[in-house]
């Protein structure tokens, strides 16, 4: 009988090879250079806080998800989003952050789920958020979508279109129509049309006790199309008297016209009155991003204005504006669409092979001068067959093999061999190699 175990691991987390880590890694490091361009700061807040501090604002499903137990006398839970544990951070370090606090976070965030295609129970977000003291200029919400067209830009996935709306202008709109005290149930059913479809929220909207006629009001309202200057021409042109609403059509135009500023080209960019974004701490300008020709994946990164997350840790204003990217979820997606493919298993860009022991002292050596400057590189140290040796190399798909036999440390050269031409070998000093490799 075996006592062995079988390996696995839970359901909802991943692992992945080494090839499909490396493009991993290459797209997480394309966004946090893109972030840092625009001055935000890392930080990295516990994977594990206490329950009562995490769990202050929590609720619903929220709270559902979270991973919670106890060790000794604490009662823990793991982060499930990055955004509550920056609430803490900037209300704790408050005194000692100069703000705006400009901050970006790109950690693995845990929530116990029902895992399904393209969604995890533990799974990288990348953050940005922008945290003001007493107030926050609004020219910092279009700041934000000239930070997410540079990450696409960078990642080349794809044509991309971020849809911005106002919760003002939604919220006003729906007090005008008598729903002031729904408001928070419309948003959320209304987030939902894409999803559900206009039958869909249909029945929702009337289970929530909206009548035919205000439920018909409410979708040619968030039906409202055109191009940018001509729905917010349309929004003004409706004469609607709340305060609310013209406060988040004016906001709007602002954004717009800042983001025209930061030169976000406008096939980037589009109003969409639809966007509602479902969690109900979003007071003003909220944002979804789409892959153009990939619009079954969602929204591929969004967020918003908020203007009191911090108040259930300090009396003092910190408004703030932020948008995620769902890392682990978009890779996993682009990964299955064919959008993005693993290629290279190894980040070597050379493999130093010595042919026998009397060249290991020269390919040593070699591959310290190729280190050195800066060129990633392996040495293959079994004692195996040529033949092996350049199987090695090809498996993991390292470009470039420098051979070094007795020939080769007699004279101080290498036979580098280009591996994606199969034909090419040249005989250089590695001073020579170097400027190829490079």
């Amino acid at each position: 009988m075996s006592d062995k175990v079988t390996p696995r691991i839970l359901q909802g987390f991943a692992e992945l090879l080494p090839k499909e880590q490396i493009l991993f890694n290459s797209i997480y490091d394309k966004i946090r250079s893109v972030y840092e361009k625009y001055g935000f700061l890392p930080i990295d807040t516990p994977t594990i806080e206490l329950s009562e501090v995490l769990l202050a604002k929590a609720g619903g499903e929220t709270e559902k998800q979270i991973y919670r137990f106890t060790k000794g006398d604490n009662d823990l839970s793991l982060r499930f989003d990055l955004t509550v544990p920056l609430a803490r951070y900037a209300s704790m370090h408050e005194p000692n952050l100069v703000f705006p606090f400009k901050r970006y976070q790109m950690s693995k965030v845990f929530r116990g789920e029902l895992p399904q295609k393209g969604r995890f129970r533990e799974f990288y977000q990348c953050d940005i958020d922008i945290i003001g003291a007493d107030e926050l200029p609004l020219v910092y919400d279009a700041e934000i979508p000239a930070v997410i067209c540079d990450v696409f830009r960078t990642l080349n996935i794809g044509a991309f279109t971020i849809r911005l709306n106002n919760r003002k202008i939604l919220g006003g709109f729906f007090s005008s129509i008598g729903l002031s005290d729904k408001i928070t149930d419309v948003l959320r059913i209304i987030d939902k049309l894409e999803k559900i479809g206009a039958d869909g929220v249909r029945k929702e909207l009337t289970e929530i006790g909206a009548g035919e006629e205000t439920i018909e009001k409410i979708l040619a309202f968030v039906g409202i199309s055109g191009t940018t200057d001509e729905i917010l021409a349309k929004l003004s042109a409706l004469g609607i008297e709340d305060e609310t609403f013209a406060q988040g059509v004016f906001e709007l135009s602002e954004v717009v016209r800042y983001m025209r500023g930061f030169k976000i080209p406008e096939e980037n960019f589009a109003i969409d009155l639809t966007i509602a974004r479902g969690l109900d701490y979003y007071t003003g300008t909220v944002y979804e991003t789409m892959l153009n020709d990939y619009k079954k994946l969602g929204s591929v990164c969004s967020g918003g204005r908020y203007e009191n997350l911090t108040g259930f840790y300090t009396d003092k204003k910190m408004p703030g504006i932020g948008i995620s990217i769902g890392l682990t979820r978009l890779f996993s997606q682009l990964l299955d669409a064919g959008v993005i493919s693993a290629e290279n298993a190894s980040l070597a860009k050379v493999l130093v092979i010595p042919m026998d022991k009397e060249a290991l002292p020269f390919a040593l050596s070699t591959a310290a001068t190729f280190r050195a400057a800066g060129i990633a590189t392996d040495v293959y140290l079994y004692e195996k067959g040529m033949k092996q040796k350049m199987k090695y190399a090809d498996r993991l798909g390292i470009p470039y093999a420098a051979i070094i036999g007795e020939t080769e440390v007699q004279n101080g050269v290498v036979s580098l061999k280009n591996m994606r031409q199969k034909g090419e070998q040249l005989t250089l000093t590695p001073e020579e190699a170097i400027n190829i490799l490079k």
